[in-house]
């Protein structure tokens, strides 16, 4: 299968996840700034409808640039619930604790621009069914999260070596509890991993790493070798195969034979 020469994304689908949800919010906060100086009196008195307004126009925004429904939901909730919460008299190591729970489980999105997203139990059943039955086949899933592929295909196919690499150290930890003594997991980049040590590569990510991805496919993964991407496309590279899957959010499973 010949390569295709990667595209120029636009500029948003370039930046990472958080970055952008993050820079959506600060116009919207200048302009209700204003709105504030303008009407300094009957700005407190308005104050929870500026809060919803903030949310409904950061969702609208980030719906409008293709954020992941999770980011839409994000910059929808987070600044109301910040001020639903602000009215109760909450101690502030609470708040301490959320963030240095967000920051662990999120680390490596900043970077990697690649956030949490679990594969549903109806991906593993179909990969377990789809995947070549040849005895000892490595498999690695990139940015595995808290391992539930993996352990779903340990329990569905014994046969195979599995491996995962994890940038975030708590997401790390969880997974490699989880699957002790039945998968490989470590903690670091997903670009850092030697491909060619693998027959599947599974992964999970966003569209924002896909066409580096299948530079480092192209690079190390060798001939007969099987990359699979959950729902996202390599740009301008069409799959050999596709699976329509029947879950909750109509996942694909999309499927490129190395040659």
């Amino acid at each position: 299968m010949a390569g295709a020469k990667a595209m120029t994304w636009p500029l948003h689908r370039r930046m990472p996840p958080a970055l952008l949800a993050l820079g959506l919010h600060l116009p919207l906060w200048a302009a209700l700034l204003s709105i504030c100086l303008t009407f300094p009196y009957g700005c407190e008195l308005a104050l929870p409808w500026l809060f919803l307004a903030e949310g409904l126009f950061a969702w609208m925004l980030s719906r409008w640039l293709g954020l992941p429904l999770w980011w839409q939901l994000i910059n929808l909730l987070f600044f109301p619930l910040a001020w639903l919460l602000g009215r109760y008299d909450i101690a502030p190591v609470w708040y301490l604790a959320a963030f240095l729970i967000l920051a662990i489980t999120s680390l490596g999105s900043v970077v990697t621009r690649v956030p949490l997203f679990l594969s549903s139990r109806h991906v593993v059943e179909v990969l377990a069914h789809r995947l070549p039955r040849t005895p000892g086949l490595r498999l690695i899933d990139l940015g595995c999260g808290l391992g539930g592929p993996l352990a779903g295909l340990a329990r569905l196919r014994p046969d195979l070596l599995l491996h995962g690499v994890e940038a975030a150290p708590l997401n790390w930890l969880l997974s490699r509890l989880r699957l002790l003594g039945r998968a490989q997991i470590r903690l670091g980049s997903l670009w850092d991993e030697d491909l060619s040590r693998y027959d599947i590569v599974y992964a999970y990510l966003s569209p924002a790493p896909m066409a580096r991805l299948w530079a480092q496919a192209r690079r190390q993964m060798r001939p007969g070798s099987l990359l699979i991407s959950n729902s996202f496309e390599i740009p301008g590279v069409a799959p050999d195969e596709v699976l329509e899957l029947d879950d909750l959010v109509r996942s694909r499973l999309l499927l490129w034979r190395i040659l």
